[in-house]
């Protein structure tokens, strides 16, 4: 029965509520659930028709007095009654004077010309589809219309302003929204959805809007939505991530009715700025602590800003007002993760942003445990210029289209690493830039500096130039060595693992020719030599295959495009290949300063023999918006030797022992020593010949034998006892001459690999060998994070020095002279990918010629940095030391000893931990130089135990900043005046035991949720693991017994039951433990003691520098008279006080500091 709701009585809710004209609002209730015909009741429109008059509607909706309610009777479509009664002409039907009327007798006369219900319903479903996007868009309307009037009289405001949310906060929210909704951006503001089951329902209307044609016309029942609630319940981001990419563009879920399974469309990325795409934002959502969060889950929380797609969060927003970093908004987001926060349809979040107004930055999501600061990345204008103000940024990247491409276009899995990338704004640019001028037929370069995410980016537009140009029979990405194929090959099959496009690598010449003689449209991973084989000498002229592989319309993506093809082998292809497009990608362009050598009239730069600059992003961009580290570079050699010295001067062993020593005993910092186990670095060494390599790896083994005076430092031993460990790699063909002397010091070589890692290469599996070792190098699979599939350093002669990505390498030693400015920097770049916070640079050390490598270097930097070497060159070691020896003299000014700090105010306690990170910070770059030794440091007027008491003092300072700030936060304290301070700071130059526990349940993680691809891991493999975590732990047992002892039951019970803690993580298991061993021993002390357990536990958390904080109020509050009442020899009281406290102290030090110093 329909039924008027008055409009002061309407409650926004997601169902719609008709009347003559549709939809003329949303409700929180409904009258009907069955598709039924509505037609105008009365109204001026029923004779002027400026609208539609006749409506068919679906799902649950409400009806008011003013439209007829109609059913189409049996063997009749509904969809096609509606449409043909829309087409009529009521004038005649006409009953009003006033105001023109259908009434009820009349509606039953009028006649409709009806054919056979088949072609009725092919008509009817035709007009549906239309009409179910007219609804979506009608519904943005009336949305954006309620809110302007809402703000117009006051009765709401975008943001609440609260004590949590100052009014500059406040103001910020306001205008982010307004920009969002109001501006062109066609987001819709949404102040009705707070809470998840308002999302939930909201999700459900537009999932049963976007399908009515394959609900049928019929809702969904709970038990329905239940499965499709079930399917959006995302163990990670990553998992959300893979099932956003849907099948051919269309995300689904389904749903099991009856006998019947329905698959409805959740998502559509063809529906990009349109279609079946809703786009709507909510703020101030409620994300609520359940009991089922458990103790850790924190509280209530308030999200500030989140973008809807299709009813599902998309794109998270955190914002503080100007007076704080955007770095608290990234910190309060990871710590909303680890307390459970985005769970349930929160779950398939995949960006985050932050900012300050001024400041704004956006990452990808991850775990908290995954999250890492230096990759969060700021947005840049196609000419690299920054986008830091928040509405420029929203402009910019939060508007539609360019937000749902984030999403849908502009995000990769990285199936290897199970993780999510958000590609940064010049890799965006450089992907348009590409695919504008493949739209005309232009070929051109892209200038992206080594390290930037080449791989990345061209896999984008490779992908890209298949998906876009239906003309374009195949994309073929070039390189120019095997060894790169293999790499290149599994990182393009990591990303196409969750993509619409097949990559496929070819064995030989023959597979390549196969390839492109099949019909199907894929991306091809191949070599320029089996690419020219193919056409010089496999194909003939005249023969079908010759005709059909020269017709292809084909796109050449080229890798390292500077010396992949050389000028002479292009024009070979462009003749050949007549119909094709060239791109190339490269971090080192020949220009007129390095060009090619003259060869007729062939090309001599990039830019000739590519066409134009597409996009530009160098070294300097990159430092400058850390997308890559800088370089500290040290220049030594021989103060015997000048640099116009005959090269030989360098091949004695002399010089060699003095380059190893360097390696061996002066890179503890270098190497990332202070990390711990399975956290060190690793380098390269490269040489000028075979030979030369060959006779440092004979050296290197005859120093790890103890066969030589040079003797491995005690220092370095203590933290990894198998340093070095060692292999070598070079081409067995690059010296025909000493081929067979190679390949027997080769096999020696393998050998020990073979003998070190349970391995079994011969020479003829070099290839096997070399993508082993890179694999290796590169550390990305959980494998090679542990301590015993590791290598320290590995001797080449040019393999590695291009292309090849291994974060966690640091360090280049080159004992060669310097190379062509090219070569320098992709040498330079192995060194310089972000890793971890202890990362602060790639370091590269030179041992010969230091005054010819040094103007080498300087020149090479200025011609890729398109000016300055300012931020790419860090300085040398006299401006180090200078600053280092500045932040000492500040340090003693703020405590002149490790003993002041305790007894300084909270302001100076805070001014005291900004000059100590300056300090540390300092310190570890000196340590980082080869010439620094630990003997200087009284030189300079502070012992490392001085140093290690300040750091002590510095960690528990952090805690109690810590906890004053979450007692500001839950309004106990006032505010004192602010000094911006970096919480997150880790401390460099400081090494402790912290480091071997994250170790030790990293291992642990890997032995209870291995690899998907680690499945067929053997039983003595495991058992391999597990006593490789014994092994730490008992190391760890000397410094930390409690924690130990923890550590040592969890292994057995995983030793007993493999499958006890599959899949859980073993940090918060850890941690729960913990938590268990503290809260027995206060319990038990509070039953002995008659002590308020609530008192004693603050106790516990606050307790710091052996002072209990709250000993007032537990002697207050302990019970004594209780006591008194239970104990046939009670103390009598004043020594009952003292006794009680001096236990409460002992347990505090000695039961609790250590399990709580890990938390």
């Amino acid at each position: 029965m329909r039924k008027p709701l008055d409009s002061a009585k309407r409650v926004s809710g997601p169902y719609p509520y008709y009347g003559a004209s549709g939809i003329v609002d949303y409700v929180d209730g409904y009258l009907f659930s069955e598709e039924l015909v509505l037609l105008s009741e009365d109204g001026a429109n029923i004779t002027d028709r400026n609208y539609p008059v006749c409506f068919l509607a679906t799902g649950k909706y409400w009806v008011n007095n003013h439209a007829h309610v109609l059913r189409a009777k049996k063997g009749n479509e509904n969809n096609f009654i509606c449409n043909s009664l829309e087409r009529k002409d009521y004038t005649q039907y006409n009953t009003g004077m006033a105001m023109p009327k259908l009434n009820k007798e009349t509606c039953q006369k009028i006649p409709i010309s009806c054919t056979v219900f088949e072609e009725q319903k092919k008509i009817g479903d035709y007009f549906r589809n239309l009409d179910n996007l007219i609804t979506l868009h009608q519904r943005k309307f009336f949305h954006t219309r309620n809110i302007l009037n809402y703000i117009r009289t006051g009765l709401v405001t975008i943001g609440k302003e609260t004590k949590e949310m100052p009014e500059l906060e406040s103001m910020i929210e306001n205008k982010l929204i307004e920009q969002l909704a109001y501006g062109d951006s066609q987001w819709t503001y949404r102040p009705d959805l707070k809470t998840e089951e308002d999302l939930w329902k909201n999700f459900r209307y537009i999932l049963e809007q976007n399908n009515k044609d394959r609900l049928n016309g019929q809702s969904l029942s709970d038990q329905e939505f239940e499965q499709v609630k079930n399917q959006l319940q995302f163990s990670s981001f990553y998992k959300a991530g893979e099932w956003l990419v849907g099948e051919n563009g269309k995300v689904q879920v389904h749903v099991q009715r009856d006998m019947e399974r329905l698959h409805l469309v959740v998502m559509n990325h063809e529906h990009i700025a349109g279609g079946s795409s809703v786009y709507e934002v909510i703020n101030q959502y409620s994300a609520l602590k359940t009991e089922e969060d458990g103790k850790d889950a924190g509280r209530n929380r308030r999200f500030d800003v989140t973008l809807l797609i299709n009813g599902l969060p998309m794109i998270h927003i955190e914002l503080k007002n100007r007076q704080h970093s955007y770095m608290e908004a990234f910190r309060q987001i990871k710590k909303y993760i680890g307390e459970g926060k985005f769970t349930g349809i929160f779950s398939a979040v995949q960006m985050f942003v932050v900012s300050n107004g001024v400041d704004t930055k956006y990452f990808s999501a991850a775990s908290d445990t995954e999250l890492n600061s230096n990759f969060v990345s700021g947005w840049l204008d196609e000419e690299n210029n920054p986008v830091s103000d928040y509405i420029d940024f929203a402009k910019k990247v939060l508007r539609i289209p360019q937000a749902h491409e984030m999403i849908a276009r502009y995000t990769v899995l990285d199936k290897e690493a199970k993780k999510l990338i958000l590609l940064r704004p010049y890799q965006i640019h450089a992907i348009e830039a590409i695919r504008a001028a493949s739209k005309v037929g232009q070929s051109g370069f892209v200038w992206h500096t080594t390290g930037s995410g080449k791989t990345l980016t061209s896999y984008k537009a490779t992908r890209n130039l298949l998906m876009d140009i239906p003309s374009i029979d195949k994309a073929i990405f070039l390189i120019d060595r095997k060894d790169l194929d293999t790499q290149t090959t599994m990182a393009f099959q990591a990303y196409a693992n969750n993509d619409l496009i097949d990559v496929n690598d070819t064995e030989n010449v023959n597979d390549l020719k196969k390839k492109l003689k099949a019909d199907d449209r894929q991306v091809i991973v191949t070599t320029i030599q089996k690419l020219q084989r193919l056409v010089t000498k496999r194909l003939k002229e005249g023969t079908s295959e010759y005709s059909r592989i020269r017709g292809l319309k084909i796109a050449f993506v080229v890798d390292e495009c500077h010396r992949a093809v050389s000028p002479g082998t292009k024009r070979e292809l462009e003749r050949f290949f007549g119909n094709a497009l060239w791109y190339g990608f490269t971090g080192t362009p020949r220009f007129s300063e390095n060009p090619y050598p003259q060869m007729g009239d062939l090309p001599r730069t990039t830019e000739e023999l590519y066409g134009k600059c597409l996009h530009k992003y160098t070294i300097q961009n990159a430092i400058h918006d850390k997308a890559v580290l800088g370089f500290q570079v040290e220049h030594n050699g021989p103060k015997n030797i000048s640099d116009e010295a005959d090269c030989s001067e360098y091949e004695n062993e002399t010089h060699m022992l003095q380059v190893l020593d360097i390696i061996l005993n002066k890179s503890y910092h270098k190497l990332g020593f202070q990390n711990g186990k399975g956290k060190t670095y690793e380098a390269l060494l490269t040489t000028s010949s075979i030979p030369m390599a060959q006779k440092y790896y004979d050296l290197l083994s005859k120093i790890k034998n103890g066969e030589t005076a040079l003797k491995i430092d005690e220092k370095i031993k203590q933290v990894l006892p198998d340093f070095p460990k060692f292999a070598i790699t070079y081409s067995i063909t690059e010296n025909a001459e000493g081929s067979q002397v190679n390949q027997q010091k080769m096999q020696r070589a393998l050998d020990d690999y073979n003998k070190m890692f349970g391995t079994k290469y011969e020479l003829s599996q070099i290839q096997g060998y070399n993508g082993n070792l890179n694999k290796r190098l590169a550390r990305k699979d959980a494998k090679y994070k542990r301590r015993n599939e590791q290598l320290d350093l590995v001797i080449v002669v040019d393999r590695l020095l291009t292309g090849f990505d291994a974060p966690c390498m640091s360090t280049l030693y080159i004992d060669r002279q310097p190379m062509g400015p090219h070569d320098l920097i992709q040498a330079f770049s192995r060194t310089n990918r972000i890793f971890d916070d202890n990362k602060m640079f790639g370091q590269i050390v030179t041992f010969q010629a230091p005054q010819m490598f040094k103007k080498c270097v300087d020149d090479a930097i200025k011609l890729y940095s398109a000016g300055g070497t300012n931020e790419s060159i860090l300085a040398e070691w006299d401006e180090i030391e200078k600053a280092f020896k500045k932040a000492l003299a500040a340090l003693r000014i703020s405590a002149k000893t490790p003993s002041e700090v305790p007894g300084m105010s909270l302001k100076e306690k805070k001014v005291f931990v900004k000059v100590f990170q300056n300090f540390d910070r300092s310190f570890a770059q000196l340590q980082s130089f080869s010439q620094y030794d630990d003997s200087m440091l009284e030189q300079y007027g502070i012992t490392q135990e001085e140093y290690e008491d300040y750091a002590g003092h510095y960690q528990n300072v952090m805690e109690e900043i810590k906890a004053d700030r979450e007692n500001q936060e839950s309004g106990e304290e006032e505010e004192i005046e602010e000094i911006e301070l970096d919480p997150d700071y880790e401390l460099m130059a400081y090494s402790n035991t912290k480091i071997d526990y994250e170790y030790i349940i990293n291992l642990i993680q890997n032995i209870v949720t291995p690899d998907e691809d680690a499945s067929d891991i053997t039983p003595g493999e495991r058992q391999k693991q597990i006593d490789e975590v014994k092994q730490y732990v008992g190391e760890l047992r000397k410094e930390n017994p409690k924690i130990a002892d923890i550590m040592s039951n969890l292994i057995s019970e995983i030793e007993q039951d493999e499958n006890k803690y599959k899949g859980q993580s073993i940090l918060n298991i850890v941690e729960k433990m913990k938590n268990t061993c503290i809260d027995k021993v206060i319990s038990d002390f509070c039953v002995k003691w008659y002590a308020s357990k609530d008192d004693v536990m603050y106790a516990a958390t606050h307790y710091r520098n052996e002072e209990i904080p709250n000993e007032s109020v537990i002697k207050s509050t302990i019970d004594y008279a209780s006591y008194k009442k239970t104990q046939e020899k009670a103390l009598p009281k004043f020594k009952y006080y003292t006794q009680c406290l001096t236990e409460l102290k002992k347990i505090l030090e000695e039961e609790i500091k250590p399990l709580i110093s890990h938390s």
